[in-house]
Order: structure tokens, then C-alpha cells, then sequence
């Protein structure tokens, strides 16, 4: 149990406030709490416990100054349900490179159970906990790495500068490849020509789905008071549903292409293709794993919070 239910920080030594709060964090038990109290605004504290403890604890402000800041620091009760792998994913970046190694989609599949996903690759669940134990072992996260602490508006812009800008940069050069393969070669492998026709469709959606993002959503990431908890989640439904076509679509070009195995008389062109379908791919389902599951609940959360306090 905790020492004291509200913690004074302006009666500690400056040295020991934040070594004093995180003892105190460490000795709750689920579903405890405790109150800081402080003269100014502890917003440093709350990302230190993002870095050193993951994004398993509750923040509230109970009063915000001018003279006197309160902020209730809560370890939330564990719920009844299964862990799914965009959760274990999004909370820590080393397990998602489990998930790639072994095959396992926690993008567009972020809803699937660890059970679940173990099942498809032949393993039993406690085989794959047994492999993500192994990421706990690898070292700390490199801060620029870990998503799931940054604030929301500056991953929205991260992700239409980063995933946003790649897309509109070699997207075109992909479509412009696709057809170029598919005339040289297309009469003795028939699947590029579908291949061809297919990627102009997929590109124009996606397109169209990244203009809805950085027209709509994406502002709102700023603003979130101006929209209901129902509108927002119908919102994200809907670009989750994007996903999930944009997924079935990559997945069709895996099929379609064997897995991107190439012919024996594949010109540059061909391997250039496959290659940069390959690299398109992995930064697209990046892409998509920062908002399924990082960046969508977030938004959600925050404004559920936003409103609970109006």
C-alpha cells in the first residue's frame, strides 16, 4: 500500500520529488491512487512516467493553478478481456517486431487475440508470450521510436509527413512501373496485366483516403472539443474500414504476384517493381498500425476525458 493517499512534492527535496512520486506510483496496486500536490504544473512528471513506465497508468487534473496544481496518478484495474496484438504493439514497439518476424498482422488485424494469432502460425499462446518475453530483454525503446508517448497532433503531423509523403512520392512511380512491366511482359504473365489494373484502383483510393485524413481528421487532432465522443467514433470506424480494404488490397497483390517471387527472364524493371511494392507495403502497414492502433485510441480517449469534464 501506498504511504499517503495526497503527496505533498513542495515538502520534498528538489533531488528526491520525482524518485519519491514513482516509489509511490510503483507501490500501487491495481485500481489504487494517489493525489501530487505541487505549486506548478508537473507535466514533466507525466511524460518521465510515460518513458520509464509505459502507458499503463490513468492522469487527471484535479486543479490546474494558478497557485496550487492537483493531479491524481491512478494504475487502472485490470479488465476482463484479452490483450490484442495492436495493443501489445502499440504499448511497446519491440514486441511488434515479434509480430512481424512471425508473420502476425497487428495492423489492419490490430483486433485479433494473442491466442488468436498464435493459432494461425502453429503456435500455442503461451510459445508466442514466450517470444515476447524475449523482446522485454532487447533494451529500451529509442525515444524517437516510441509512438505511443506522443502527443497526438505531433504524430498526426509525424504520420502525414512521414507515411503521407512517401505515399506521394512513390506512388505514382509504382503505378507508372506497374504499367510499363505489364506491357513488356504482360503476354507471358498474364497476372501483371491484372496487377496493373488493380494498383491504379488501389492508388486512387488511397489517395483519396489520405486527402480525408489530412482534410478531416487530422485537424481534429487539435481540436478535439469541437466534436462529440459518437462523431469521432464513427469517424475512426470509417477510416478503420478503409484500412481493412487497403489491407485485403495488398494482400490480393501477394497472392496475385506469388509473394513477389520473380520469373527466371525478369528484366530491372520487373525486380524494381516487386521491390518497391515490397518497401511500399511495409511502410504502408506502418502506417497503418500508428493510427489503428496508436493514434485512433488516443483520439477516442482524449475525448471521452474532454467531455466527462465539461
Amino acid at each position: 500500500m501506498i504511504k499517503t493517499a495526497i503527496l505533498d512534492v513542495t515538502a520534498i527535496e528538489p533531488r528526491l520529488k520525482h524518485p519519491t512520486i514513482f516509489d509511490h506510483f510503483d507501490a500501487l496496486e491495481q485500481g489504487e491512487s494517489f493525489i501530487i500536490l505541487n505549486d506548478h504544473d508537473p507535466r514533466p512528471l507525466y511524460y518521465q512516467l510515460l518513458g520509464e513506465r509505459g502507458n499503463f497508468f490513468q492522469w487527471e487534473y484535479l486543479e490546474s493553478g494558478p497557485e496550487w496544481w492537483r493531479v491524481s496518478i491512478a494504475k487502472p484495474a485490470k479488465e476482463n478481456k484479452e490483450e490484442t496484438v495492436g495493443e501489445i504493439a502499440a504499448a511497446d514497439m519491440r514486441k511488434a517486431e515479434v509480430f512481424k518476424k512471425l508473420g502476425i498482422d497487428f495492423c489492419c488485424g490490430g483486433k485479433t487475440t494473442l491466442k488468436e494469432a498464435a493459432s494461425r502460425i502453429g503456435l500455442s499462446e503461451e510459445e508466442l508470450r514466450e517470444k515476447l518475453v524475449t523482446a522485454d530483454k532487447q533494451g529500451g525503446i529509442p525515444v524517437h521510436l516510441d509512438f505511443n508517448s506522443w502527443d497526438i497532433a505531433f504524430l498526426a503531423d509525424y504520420i502525414k509527413n512521414i507515411h503521407h509523403g512517401y505515399v506521394r512520392e512513390f506512388g505514382p512511380t509504382l503505378e507508372q512501373l506497374a504499367d510499363k512491366v505489364a506491357l513488356r511482359h504482360g503476354n507471358e504473365h498474364p497476372e501483371l496485366l491484372e496487377l496493373a489494373q488493380h494498383m491504379q484502383v488501389f492508388m486512387r483510393d488511397l489517395y483519396e483516403h489520405l486527402e480525408k485524413e489530412e482534410n478531416i481528421l487530422f485537424p481534429l487532432t487539435k481540436e478535439l472539443s469541437s466534436l462529440t465522443k459518437e462523431e469521432i467514433a464513427y469517424l475512426v470506424s470509417e477510416l478503420r474500414k478503409e484500412h481493412e480494404d487497403a489491407g485485403a488490397e495488398l494482400t490480393a497483390f501477394k497472392q496475385l504476384t506469388k509473394n513477389y517471387t520473380l520469373p527466371a527472364n525478369a528484366c530491372n524493371s520487373y525486380t524494381y517493381l516487386y521491390d518497391s511494392m515490397k518497401a511500399f507495403e511495409q511502410d504502408l502497414l506502418q502506417h497503418i498500425h500508428l493510427e489503428n492502433n496508436i493514434l485512433f485510441p488516443k483520439m477516442i480517449d482524449t475525448c471521452r476525458k474532454e467531455l466527462s469534464t465539461l
